[in-house]
């Protein structure tokens, strides 16, 4: 048997990947990485309407896949299903796959995948019963978990804000364990014209502040929480901004019922999606 003919690291292919680990290459050719058995997958099997559209048409998100032999023997079907989506697929050394991964330690996959965000206006008009929106999240590893907590709690969308991380660094995507590919994800809007459209389309907005007035015990006792709610998450370090806080409806606090000093972001997050997903569904109103 023959080894099988690898890439050579000086590809204009490897190059073109290589540089989406910057943002503004990102940007230009509207093409993120995703890494892993895992994003790489659900990158495979996922379809988007391409750029500027609604989501549903059948256009494949994966261009390309580099693997190493040994990821291609691991993992076949990922393979396959690349191949069948259309995807140009390569065999690199695993050197040259490390000097395109963001991981010290890839794991063998790197795919190179189309831009997936939607936009405002398809959220709005699915009636979405359950939203998080991220105005002001830096950390790339925060936001890529609310994601992933978003996906486990069954929420409609999420929204990056205009003042949050960037959804594509190769971190959240890693973060987001495939949650990207899995619900719609609108970035780059401002927190107000993301609140007024929700508002507008029937959403209670709460936003989720460790100094909130209202508590979220209180709000599942009251039964306040069983229709259509977006939760608004803040920044890491100082949470929201007053011109943030006063776009909700109300600003709710995770109670402390031990002495941890506070609960950080993604921990936060779940707590306050869980808590309406299950309100949602105790009153029969529940995302599908």
């Amino acid at each position: 048997m023959g080894t099988p003919d690898l890439i050579s690291p000086r590809s204009a292919r490897v190059a073109a990947a290589r540089r989406l680990l910057r943002r503004n290459f990102r940007a230009k050719d509207r093409r993120f990485l995703a890494e892993g058995p895992q994003a790489v997958r659900e990158a495979a099997a996922y379809r988007t309407a391409g750029d500027g559209d609604v989501r549903g048409a059948e256009v494949p998100v994966l261009v390309e896949l580099f693997a190493t032999p040994e990821a291609a023997g691991r993992y076949p079907e990922i393979l396959d299903e690349a191949r069948e989506s259309g995807a140009r697929v390569h065999l690199a050394d695993p050197r040259t796959l490390e000097d395109v991964a963001s991981t010290v330690s890839p794991q063998g996959l790197v795919g190179v995948c189309r831009f997936l965000d939607s936009p405002l206006e398809g959220v709005l008009a699915a009636r979405p019963r359950l939203v998080a929106v991220l105005a002001h999240v830096r950390d790339p590893g925060n936001a890529g978990t609310v994601l992933r907590c978003a996906d486990a709690a069954g929420a409609d969308a999420v929204i990056l804000t205009d003042a949050s991380v960037d959804l594509y660094n190769p971190k959240t995507v890693r973060a987001s364990a495939g949650s990207l590919f899995h619900l719609p994800v609108v970035v780059g809007v401002p927190a107000d014209e993301a609140a007024a459209g929700l508002r507008t389309a029937g959403v209670r907005l709460l936003a989720a502040d460790g100094a909130g007035e209202r508590d979220l015990d209180a709000e599942l006792d009251e039964g306040t929480m069983g229709g259509p709610t977006g939760w608004i998450f803040g920044n890491e370090a100082w949470g929201l901004p007053e011109e943030t806080r006063a776009l909700a409806d109300a600003v709710v606090r995770v109670p402390i019922h031990g002495r941890a000093e506070s609960l950080n972001l993604a921990t936060a997050a779940a707590v306050c999606l869980y808590a309406s997903a299950r309100a949602q569904r105790t009153t029969g109103s529940g995302t599908a």
